[in-house]
């Protein structure tokens, strides 16, 4: 029998990634990845963003230059659970994400979001824990896991608990735009369709 895979999340502005990093390592937290992380969100004339759901091509890119590949997902419609953002979520890695960036356009996708960042990614305990830099905004961490996890990821960071907030990535660029009067933005390639 198949089960349903959820996504519990939490997400916080980062004025100091260094003491945060070291923060994590100290509560014994394993640097998983690091290096790029480019996804590309698609849609068919708005069909998935009306029912709030993504499909959603996520390259990696090591900082160490070894071979990059693609996560390949789709996810569902976002609710919260209890004080964390929920949702359905089916991921498949794959080999060569360039083929199936070409699938997704011959079945008539279009890329209709960007977003690339460079990211560390952690492992504490059963939580994961990414800090996230845009091409310009504020860095954020995001921490996924159970409940039970993600509040011990959260007591390791040495952040206040009330700066992580089950929203999502448009909220945190208003929130950057209106405190600094400056356009976020978080991708390095302009929009194209």
């Amino acid at each position: 029998m198949t089960q349903v895979r959820e996504e519990l999340e939490l997400k916080a502005r980062v004025d100091d990634p260094d003491a945060l990093r070291e923060a994590v390592v100290s509560a014994g937290a394993e640097l998983v990845y690091r290096g790029a992380m480019m996804d590309r969100r698609f849609d068919r004339r708005g069909r998935l963003e009306r029912r709030d759901q993504v499909v959603r091509l996520r390259v990696y890119h090591p900082h160490d230059r070894s071979p990059e590949w693609g996560v390949l997902g789709w996810k569902g419609a976002v609710r919260r659970q209890g004080v964390y953002r929920a949702r359905e979520e089916w991921e498949s890695r794959v080999d060569d994400p360039r083929a199936v960036l070409v699938i997704l356009r011959h079945m008539g996708y279009k890329i209709c979001a960007r977003v690339d960042r460079a990211v560390e990614q952690y492992r504490l305990g059963e939580a994961t824990l990414r800090i996230e830099w845009y091409p310009a905004m504020d860095v954020l961490l995001e921490v996924e896991g159970a409940p039970e996890a993600i509040e011990n990821a959260i007591a390791a960071t040495g952040l206040p608990r009330d700066a992580f907030l089950a929203e999502s990535l448009p909220y945190f660029s208003a929130a950057y735009e209106k405190r600094t009067g400056r356009v976020a933005r978080v991708s390095r390639l302009p929009r194209r369709e």
